[in-house]
């Protein structure tokens, strides 16, 4: 399940961020940072999946 997630991070940071969270502080951080730059929403996206 986490590689779905991890794919789909990649194509849609917020979409993973959501389905690994649900809608909170991380979920809000990730929309900023993709909104501010596309790398730097995947990176925080991948480190949330990857460390949960």
């Amino acid at each position: 399940m986490d590689l779905i997630r991890i794919i789909l991070s990649i194509l849609l940071p917020p979409l993973g961020v959501f389905l690994q969270v649900g809608i909170g502080k991380h979920f809000w951080i990730n929309i900023l940072l993709t909104i501010l730059g596309y790398i730097p929403g995947i990176v925080h996206a991948v480190w949330i999946i990857a460390r949960r």
